[in-house]
């Protein structure tokens, strides 16, 4: 079967590196958009070789139009309930009636198989998805990279430069966090997508590092060692996040409110890849840890 490769989510950051990435490979590749999607966007993909769709994803015979002799489609749609479980289940169902082959879900980040429901409401929102990819004949491989690695430049606990302090929670000074840069995320992406059997589950970093590992390349990479700071148990960080969420209902209806990127901190503690899967394809190379802090 010829590839050509689908993309759900291609005006966004990393559905338009993933575009570019198959591109490169001179690999053709379709994205759907939806009808009222910035036209600046559309054009910058149809610039780089993309065939851009414009549709309504409501619609089901456009959604399985699309889909017509699609080897993969890759998601990388991004939203709360309407989008990770309605939307993408009807891009699934479409995908199966077209017959295509294989789907990569609109997962990118902590192996959330590895939490309990509850911890984080954007990854329950992913597990229920599961429950109906899982059921469906295609072939599916979801892609873990833990945490994207920008957000260590976002000040947040984990890594903040302003304060100079690096963060950890429990006995987890030594704990390794997975960070994976977008590019990097994209090139493997691109990479499952062309190949014609993966595994259900793959799992990236470019790099894993600690607390500790922060303070010593704080002093190497800022000039100043930032000082380690434990925030306490994981047990009280979890009760903390869903004190904050029952506080604040409104949060409900964004998709980063605070106690949302909170959880995202919590999560980052609460799993890592005991295992890689980077050495998958020789020829990708991985960014370092200090050309990201």
């Amino acid at each position: 079967m010829q590839k050509l490769i689908l993309v759900a989510g291609a005006t966004g950051n990393l559905g338009r590196k993933i575009c570019r990435e198959l591109i490169h490979k001179n690999i053709p590749v379709r994205a759907i958009v939806r009808e009222e999607s910035e036209q600046d966007k559309i054009d910058s993909l149809e610039k780089m070789g993309v065939d851009v769709f414009q549709l309504n994803f409501s619609n089901e015979q456009e959604l399985i139009g699309a889909c017509a002799g699609v080897s993969c489609v890759i998601s990388v749609l991004a939203g709360l309930q309407e989008v990770i479980v309605d939307t993408q289940t009807k891009l699934l169902n479409a995908a199966v009636a077209a017959g295509v082959p294989r789907f990569i879900p609109s997962d990118f980040s902590t192996d959330f198989t590895l939490m309990p429901k509850g911890e984080n409401r954007n990854f329950d929102l992913r597990m229920e998805f599961h429950e109906k990819l899982d059921k469906s004949p295609i072939q599916a491989t979801s892609i873990f990279n833990g945490a994207f690695a920008d957000i260590l430049r976002y000040n947040t606990p984990v890594f903040n430069v302003p304060q100079k302090t690096v963060a950890y929670y429990g006995d987890k000074a030594d704990w390794k966090i997975d960070f994976t840069t977008m590019d990097d995320t994209a090139a493997f992406t691109a990479e499952v997508a062309i190949e014609v059997n993966t595994p259900r589950y793959l799992r990236i970093a470019s790099f894993q590092v600690s607390p500790n590992d922060l303070v010593h390349l704080s002093e190497q990479e800022k000039g100043s060692k930032f000082k380690l700071v434990d925030m306490g148990s994981m047990e009280g960080f979890s009760a903390y996040n869903k004190m904050q969420r029952a506080a604040h209902p409104e949060g409900e209806d964004e998709l980063y409110p605070k106690w949302q990127q909170s959880q995202y901190v919590y999560s980052m503690f609460a799993a890592h890849h005991m295992r890689l899967d980077n050495d998958r394809y020789k020829e990708l190379s991985w960014s370092p840890v200090e050309a990201n802090i």
